[in-house]
């Protein structure tokens, strides 16, 4: 499979720690020391996941080489949705004349996004599409409760688009070289772990250090699984995405792997955990930075738990 475009699309507005001084009783020093997160994104009132994934689309638009109605399979990825009968998938059937394509929607917490790309993978593999479109985004500010002092200052809000290909388009087309994903519902806390019950308080994280210690086992160990399957050491990767959860179990992972911070890319000082999106957005923030020939991993951890990962060339 092969990335032709991305976009992607994060609200202007950002809030900074010291809003929750008053809110949640936290200080900005405290929520930096433990996240990392300074400010983070939050859409507008009248924006959701279908018009933020609509925006993130004609940001990729730009840049893709073939007409969007060749597209035959799309896919919203999130957690959040704005509304689950007309999905932001069929949204942009509707927004950009996208006749005769396979329009859905798929959630699977903050490892949504790299389940849609395994999905895409099954269905080139059978022959029903060829070209797909997936939509990543999460607008957490829709659920979540700010006076909860365990996880109401984490969330961010933000969309990405990704244009996918069964063979190449083009040769700066970048290569996905191979994906796996995982349900991981017998571990640990994880039924409990994180939970969205819009009647029952929102987003809510109540066993957040059995998430935090099983991402920094989870997320590391995939990557190694992909690098090892086909044929790479950790001295091959360029740059290292994962998910934006936390700033310190990716210094965690870090120093679990011995990759310099450099290799690490990152949002989530300026954006929070923007959720199912956070890994897509940054790959696609920062697409302008790859190179010929380099390596990147994503790996992603969320509630549920679910995690994967994947290896892009």
């Amino acid at each position: 499979m092969f990335i032709n475009a991305t976009g992607f699309y994060v609200p202007e507005e950002r809030v900074h720690n010291d809003y929750f001084l008053e809110v949640n009783g936290l200080t900005n020093e405290w929520i930096k020391q433990r996240t990392g997160i300074v400010t983070r994104s939050k859409a507008r009132r009248e924006e959701n996941i279908n018009t933020m994934s609509i925006d993130a689309v004609r940001n990729a638009l730009p840049k893709l080489t073939y007409n969007i109605s060749e597209i035959d399979l799309i896919i919203s990825a999130s957690y959040s949705p704005y509304d689950t009968v007309a999905t932001a998938a069929h949204e942009a059937q509707r927004e950009f004349g996208i006749e005769h394509a396979k329009a859905f929607y798929i959630s699977s917490a903050c490892s949504s996004f790299l389940n849609a790309l395994e999905i895409t993978e099954g269905y080139f593999a059978t022959g029903k599409a060829s070209k797909a479109l997936i939509l990543s985004a999460d607008k957490n500010s829709a659920y979540h409760n700010e006076s909860d002092p365990q996880a109401g200052h984490l969330w961010g809000d933000a969309a990405a688009a990704f244009f996918i290909s069964k063979e190449r388009i083009r040769d700066t087309d970048k290569q996905i070289i191979d994906i796996y994903t995982e349900g991981l519902g017998h571990i640990g806390k994880s039924i409990d772990a994180v939970n969205l019950r819009p009647r029952d308080g929102g987003i809510m994280m109540p066993e957040g250090r059995d998430v935090f210690m099983q991402a920094c086992t989870y997320m590391p160990h995939n990557v190694i699984y992909l690098l090892e399957k086909n044929g790479y050491t950790l001295d091959d990767l360029s740059y290292f995405i994962g998910h934006q959860a936390n700033m310190r179990i990716l210094m965690n992972i870090a120093r679990q792997l011995g990759l310099h911070e450099d290799k690490f890319l990152h949002n989530i000082e300026d954006l929070g955990n923007t959720g199912s999106v956070s890994s897509a957005l940054v790959y696609a923030q920062n697409e302008h930075l790859f190179k010929e020939g380099q390596l990147l991993a994503i790996t992603v951890f969320g509630g549920g738990y679910s995690a994967g990962a994947c290896l892009i060339k």
